[in-house]
């Protein structure tokens, strides 16, 4: 050979001779396969044009022997890509409790797959900065600062844990946690290196690498050594690299290929992007761990205490005893004489009016309802629980204009009412009685004095997390995690199915509450009243009871109209009521001025607070007479309380009709003086100002 070209390496290697060659490429498309030599042509000094062209022949025969072979090997390729990717899948789905627990399935279940002998996972502690007093040693230069490598994004690396994977023989798994800087898997600095920098590295021959100081001997007791490496980084959408996969070995010996890299490389970026469900499913851990600890925190400052308890239980100074150490019927005996008898507050009666109540006394009247419905000795409740329940429900309420403690009372009393003096007692058993009214004093829980729609204006965290009904939602919410706490559940002596049933109606009474569903469901109602009304009592009764849907949409205009009730109180008690909801309504108006930079509407706009009257006759004529005419019409025992709406509403409209009359006379004496400033002819001296007719 002559040819500059040429590289005689290999002859002098094995002591061949090469005097001439004839090569040519086997090719795929642009894809260089392989490449096929004859050397020294036997006879002759060179190969001929008759050589070339038999050799071209056979080199389109071996062209298709080679496609096929390469075909096959790349669908194996695609083959073993595709089960990686969909078995690690699978289980990086089905394990999203750490990142551990998740690379470990899914690399275990692929490792069929991975044409390799053994691999290991370094992961890498994903820490930023440093916690104050572990600055202090440095600062103080009582320690170096650290100086060693780092990840791209300013990591220091550190790998605080390796899951090896032996798959040679009887299969074996270690997990080693905060690895020695000698371990093995670490000791060549390659995972740090790729850590470091990002890199796919493939060491074809470790042993006679020269950068990285790889173990010569057996790695462990196992007496693997390594031949040749592929180690990788493990990429999270965040572009923040979260560990190190290192492979060792391929089973039939050669080298790591570019088919491996490529198999590897869509294993480690799966699992890089994957770590985003672990994240998530953190966050959701957190958020729900800190709201438990949310709820504690509340629970513990609104739930009544021992002497709340004690002033209205007093087992104490009548027994001498604890609530724990006291008999329960003699508890239930102490607590009946320490609570208002129910004729005697007018609980049963719908002119009820709290005005006169002090606060502390309308929680006793609470307790008193519920030992009039006979529910309290039924359904075991301890009294110390009903008493603390009645107290943290009342704590529960915000100070605000309205919607406090004191509505949150009347709509339970009204409830109660309803139940006992409406006769609709009837239909309902007395679980459900029960639960009707403890909805009922819960109704309005916690609320903040603005509506639904500001909520939503303002994306308030409850409209963010509620998509409607956002207030009620939260009322039934805060009343349930009153029943997830056993020293304030009242229904804690219930079965399963009763506490289920409960539950249910709680949903059905709170969500009731939004009007905005009260006129989808008052079509239904007075569908059931038109029924009931020719019917026998008894004939009426079965109708109702005998049909839970019946019975829910009659529940849920129970609670309108409990809601509403103040519209039907005495005119001494509605006018100043009225005036209540009003001015939580121009608290609104204002906040929607200033924080939501938005005029509000008539309702909410204190400047418009002479136009109170007729607001209110429009708002009884469009809402409230429906709800107890129908009522009225449904229980005869009710027509109290549509007597109390229409006597408001004739008082209303004489408001109205004053307002009016001043508004007109306002307007006539605007147009009398604006009259005045022009001649009737039209013009100064009854001539046109714009021109002259001679």
């Amino acid at each position: 050979m002559r040819n500059p070209k040429f590289s005689d390496f290999v002859d002098k290697q094995t002591g061949y001779a090469t005097k001439n060659m004839l090569i040519s490429p086997i090719v795929s498309g642009k894809d260089v396969l392989g490449v096929v030599t004859a050397l020294n042509k036997v006879g002759g000094t060179e190969f001929s044009k008759t050589d070339e062209e038999f050799f071209t022949k056979y080199i389109n025969f071996a062209t298709v022997i080679a496609l096929q072979h390469h075909s096959t090997y790349m669908w194996n390729v695609e083959s073993r890509k595709a089960n990686v990717l969909l078995f690690s899948a699978s289980k990086v789905f089905e394990e999203l409790t750490d990142i551990e627990r998740q690379f470990h399935k899914a690399l275990y279940t692929v490792r069929l797959y991975l044409n390799t002998e053994r691999y290991s996972v370094g992961l890498l502690d994903m820490t930023k900065e440093k916690e104050f007093y572990d600055e202090w040693p440095i600062k103080l230069g009582d320690v170096e600062p650290y100086k060693g490598p780092k990840t791209p994004d300013g990591r220091e690396v550190n790998f605080y844990k390796i899951i090896d994977y032996l798959l040679e023989d009887k299969e074996e798994i270690k997990v080693i946690p905060t690895p020695p800087a000698d371990h093995w898997a670490l000791v060549s600095g390659l995972p740090t290196y790729v850590a470091e920098n990002g890199f796919i590295c493939n060491m074809m021959n470790v042993a006679a690498d020269e950068y990285f100081t790889f173990q010569k001997e057996a790695v462990d007791e196992t007496g693997f050594v390594i031949k040749n490496v592929l180690s990788l980084p493990i990429v999270n959408k965040k572009e923040e690299i979260v560990g190190v996969a290192t492979f060792f070995n391929r089973k039939d010996g050669k080298p790591f290929d570019e088919q491996d890299e490529q198999i590897t490389e869509a294993l480690t970026q799966f699992l890089g992007w994957s770590v985003l469900n672990c994240d998530t499913y953190d966050k959701l851990n957190r958020t729900e761990w800190r709201r438990d600890i949310y709820q504690e925190m509340l629970m513990y400052q609104t739930k009544a205490t021992l002497t709340d308890v004690q002033s209205i239980l007093n087992t104490v100074d009548k027994l001498g005893k604890t609530p724990e150490e006291c008999d329960l019927k003699e508890m239930y005996k102490l607590l009946r004489a320490n609570i208002p008898e129910a004729k005697d507050c007018e609980l049963l009666e719908f002119h009820f009016s709290d005005l006169p109540v002090s606060e502390f006394d309308l929680i006793r009247m609470g307790i008193r309802c519920f030992f009039e419905l006979n529910v309290v000795e039924k359904f075991k409740v301890p009294p110390e629980v009903l008493t603390r329940w009645m107290y943290t429900v009342r704590r529960g309420y915000r100070d605000i204009t309205y919607h406090n403690w004191r509505h949150g009372f009347n709509v339970g009393q009204t409830m109660f009412c309803l139940l006992q003096t409406g006769k609709l007692r009837k239909y309902y058993s007395d679980l459900e009685a029960f639960a009707m009214v403890a909805a009922a004093f819960c109704h309005d829980i916690d609320h903040r004095g603005t509506n639904n729609l500001y909520q939503t204006k303002s994306a308030s965290p409850l409209a963010r997390l509620h998509a409607s009904s956002i207030l009620e939602r939260h009322h039934l919410e805060y009343s349930k995690n009153l029943m997830a706490d056993e020293n304030v559940n009242i229904f804690q002596s219930l079965q399963k199915r009763q506490l289920e049933t409960v539950q249910h109606l709680h949903d059905v009474c709170i969500i009731a509450t939004d009007l905005a569903l009260y006129f989808k469901k008052r079509t239904m109602f007075q569908k059931i009243v038109d029924a009931t009304e020719p019917m026998q009592e008894e004939e009426g009764k079965n109708f109702v009871s005998n049909n839970p849907t019946r019975k829910e949409v009659i529940m849920a205009m129970m609670m309108t109209s409990c809601d509403l009730s103040a519209i039907t109180k005495p005119w001494e008690v509605q006018s100043k009521v009225a005036l209540m909801v009003a001015a939580e309504f121009w608290e609104q108006g204002d906040l929607e001025r200033t924080v939501l930079e938005q005029e509000p509407i008539p309702m909410m706009d204190r400047n418009k607070s002479d136009e109170l009257p007729k607001m209110q006759c429009g708002f009884i004529n469009f809402v409230c007479s429906f709800v107890y005419k129908e009522f009225s019409r449904f229980h005869k025992e009710i027509t109290p309380m549509f007597d109390g709406l229409n006597n408001n509403l004739a008082h209303w409209k004489e408001l109205a009709d004053v307002y009016d009359a001043k508004m007109k006379a306002i307007e006539d004496e605007k147009k009398k003086l604006e009259g005045g400033d022009k001649p009737e002819d039209g013009g100064e001296g009854g001539k046109s100002k714009t021109c002259t007719v001679s």
